[in-house]
């Protein structure tokens, strides 16, 4: 059966049942979006604080390959198999982007027997929170416009703006638009464009706020543009606007709880990519979870060059999280893919390829055990087209390198395929957990952070950038020198280069643009021609998604 097939057949339990059931949480402090869903109120979460904290483990892969990986879906069946073996265990994972889900994933809540359900609304509108989150972004872009527009009186340049407006779709045609056409009453005509709401400087707020009065603060940190002459950076509470956004922000800020296929409840809060954002879930779901559950599984997103880097770099850094160990997820088919393999011939043996395709397994294992400082667990999640010559030279290869390989089968049979994962797991976790540290420290110059990035983890020569960019970093760097970085790179590649495959060394990053996200409190970097508003495959998955007379969606994968 399809994913979506198998979601649909699932025999669901009411969220509030679960909550009671598992966790004592009652049905006074959840708001419930029908009977499989609901927010857990900020006023409960409250009254955890002093509880002590469960041991926080990140799920994170090789670089993406057309043959798939399975983050999520591994992270799903890591957490059923540990709530098997007895372990109380909550997973928390990032709400899908209706760009991907309408263009080349077809839906992101996980795979086979290990989803998180109803999967239909996980991946379409859910509990509105994308929604929020852009009409938060998009009225702030209105008051930028509608200020100017009645006299202006903060002299913004408009041709300074740095606020784009946002939609939560893949449209390439929204990259570069004039806006404000159709003479003065319209505003000032200037060059503008969208980013996917994914991507928005809001959405990274909402991920990495702990409060509702943080949320506003962050919110009105801001900046949307630069005065005329002096080019004094002006922010969103100048123009009185982070209020409003907050109150749109109410809701979507409360965590949503739902359930894996196994009625294990889970949280699915916020949803940056890790490719143009942050990449990890809200900071209130992290740090509920780590409340409630003797052990917490969270994601990252795309290979561990990007999401884990971030996760350490970025979430970690400002919310004093401290992850015990690391779950590296790979295929035998997307290694042999990154050896030279085209996709049509993965589900032959391949030894060849796969010994040379394994060089990318070998550098993220390196850069998690040496520079994030965590032990690291390799999840071979398993296809049934795998042969036993390839997973013994696999195995080899992983603990000649000091880490653990396992081979899970949680796609075809859910928390029970996953139940040697979860003892491995569990055995570092509890006995030799590891201390992370971070690729660059805080006192590091913007450019220095930049480098260290690019050669430690990415494995690059140098870093280049024109002399426009680089006055920009510098000029950046007065004032914001503390802040961490946030690299914009394609995720298929350790290069800014999507086709070259395996561990490329010695290359150049291209640093193209630098924007300020003072309000999440990092400098993104947007490194060779990365797009921060993607477009539509030729054959998009929209095409193959449909629902029937009775609203039963099909297509959804």
């Amino acid at each position: 059966m399809s994913d979506i097939e198998i979601a649909q057949k699932a025999e669901l339990k009411r969220i509030i049942d679960i909550a009671k059931e598992q966790y004592d949480i009652e049905s006074e402090h959840l708001e419930p979006y029908g009977h499989y869903k609901a927010k857990l109120s900020l006023d409960y979460i409250d009254t955890l604080k002093d509880k002590p904290k469960g041991k926080l483990i990140l799920t994170t892969a090789i670089s993406p390959t057309p043959a798939g990986e399975g983050k999520t879906t591994t992270t799903v069946g890591l957490g059923d198999a540990m709530n098997r073996i007895g372990k109380k265990t909550l997973i928390c994972l990032r709400e899908p982007s209706l760009g991907p889900c309408f263009g080349v994933k077809g839906g992101a809540a996980g795979g086979g027997y290990a989803q998180v359900v109803p999967m239909e609304d996980i991946n379409l509108h859910f509990t509105g929170d994308f929604h929020a989150i852009g009409a938060a972004h998009n009225l702030l872009s209105a008051m930028v416009d509608n200020h100017i527009n009645h006299g202006n009186s903060l002299n913004i340049d408009p041709r300074l703006v740095k606020w784009k407006r946002v939609v939560d779709m893949n449209d390439r045609a929204l990259r570069k638009i004039i806006n404000s056409l159709g003479g003065t009453a319209n505003g000032y005509p200037r060059e503008d464009g969208f980013d996917i709401t994914v991507a928005s400087e809001v959405m990274a707020i909402f991920c990495l706020a702990t409060s509702l009065d943080d949320l506003k603060e962050r919110l009105g940190n801001i900046v949307v543009g630069l005065t005329k002459g002096d080019k004094k950076p002006v922010h969103a509470r100048d123009l009185k606007a982070n209020g409003a956004m907050a109150a749109l922000l109410k809701d979507a800020i409360q965590p949503n709880l739902v359930q894996t296929l196994e009625n294990n409840l889970a949280f699915v809060h916020g949803g940056p990519f890790a490719n143009i954002a942050h990449g990890c879930n809200t900071v209130t779901a992290t740090q509920t979870a780590l409340k409630l559950a003797d052990y917490v599984i969270t994601e990252a997103g795309f290979g561990a060059d990007l999401g884990a880097e971030k996760f350490i770099d970025i979430k970690c850094r400002k919310a004093g999280l401290e992850p015990s160990a690391v779950v590296l997820v790979a295929t035998i088919r997307a290694l042999k893919y990154h050896g030279g393999v085209n996709k049509d011939e993965l589900n032959s043996e391949n030894l060849e390829a796969l010994d040379k395709g394994m060089v990318n397994l070998e550098k993220h294992l390196n850069n998690i055990q040496d520079h994030y400082g965590l032990p690291c667990i390799v999840c071979i999640n398993h296809f049934v087209n795998d042969t036993d010559a390839e997973v013994a030279l696999l195995k080899e290869r992983v603990e000649a390198l000091g880490g653990k390989v396992v081979i899970s089968k949680h796609w075809a049979d859910g928390g029970a395929g996953a139940e040697d994962l979860a003892k491995t797991v569990v055995d570092v976790v509890d006995n030799n957990p590891g201390k992370h540290t971070y690729v660059y420290e805080d006192n590091l110059s913007l450019w220095e952070k930049i480098e260290a990035i690019a050669t430690k983890v990415y494995g690059a020569g140098e870093v280049i950038a024109d002399s426009k960019v680089r006055a920009e970093i510098e000029n950046l760097n007065k004032d914001y020198s503390s802040l961490p970085i946030c690299m914009a790179k394609t995720q298929m590649s350790f290069s800014a280069d999507p086709t070259l495959r395996g561990a490329p060394t010695g290359h150049s990053v291209s640093i193209s643009e630098v924007r300020l996200a003072s309000g999440a409190g990092f400098i993104v970097c947007i490194a060779g021609n990365m797009m921060t508003m993607p477009g539509l495959p030729k054959s998009p998955a929209a095409e193959r998604i449909d629902v029937d007379s009775n609203g039963k969606i099909t297509g959804l994968f």
